[in-house]
């Protein structure tokens, strides 16, 4: 079985397309591997096959944040942008599980682009729906409150058992905040109940009120 019969996405494309992708071989990636930073050349297309990487942003301060994660089925914007825009990176690119991946080369993929409407759907699909969650994110930092931020960040990286585990500064480049206002907030939190803290680790223990504050709709 080829690459292209376990990618998520590709339901449709013309055999021909299949054909051509199929020439293409798929890489293993480390976590913790640097895909690109800012500054660098776009060299491809990225068609996830398992794992996750995540793209972040870095302020003149040294401040991150998390602008998306790429999963199966997903795409990143910066890529797109730079194959047919022409531009730089300006954002670096960390793969944070072990993962697959096929680069589609940048003249491979202006030809797929122009040959295939199969092909065009699914990186314009792909990109429109990475550009609503960009919105979103920017929504959320402009209006939302930190503790709300913070609270859907927690809920939505815990495991089965209510488990984080996740340093302050990951989880300020997640909610878009310094460090240390998280490390406030995971104090406050503490106090009142909803979370124990440990070295490198946070357990919830009080879901319910974290849903309320996130204004999430309550977990059943």
């Amino acid at each position: 079985m080829g690459w292209t019969a376990r990618a998520t996405g590709l339901d449709g494309f013309e055999p021909a397309t299949l054909a051509r992708l199929e020439r293409l071989a798929p890489k293993r990636v480390p976590r913790g591997t640097v895909l690109f930073q800012p500054g660098d050349t776009v060299q491809g297309f990225v068609v996830m096959l398992s794992g996750r990487v995540e793209v972040y942003l870095t302020g003149p301060g040294g401040r991150e944040i998390l602008l998306y994660a790429v999963a199966p089925g997903q795409s990143c914007v910066q890529s797109t942008l730079g194959l047919l825009g022409g531009e730089a990176y300006s954002g670096e690119a960390v793969a944070t599980e072990d993962s697959e991946l096929v680069l589609i080369p940048r003249d491979a993929f202006l030809a797929l682009t122009a040959d295939s409407a199969a092909f065009r759907s699914f990186v314009f699909g792909a990109f429109a729906q990475r550009v609503q969650g960009m919105m979103h994110l920017l929504e959320r930092v402009a209006f939302q409150k930190v503790e709300a931020r913070l609270a859907a960040a927690l809920l939505d990286r815990a495991d089965a058992a209510g488990r984080i585990t996740a340093t302050h500064q990951d989880m300020a480049a997640r909610v878009g905040t310094a460090r240390e206002v998280v490390s406030r907030r995971l104090e406050s939190f503490e106090k009142r109940g909803w979370l124990k803290r440990d070295r490198g680790a946070v357990t919830l223990t009080d879901r319910g009120a974290l849903v309320a504050l996130a204004g999430l709709a309550p977990e059943r």
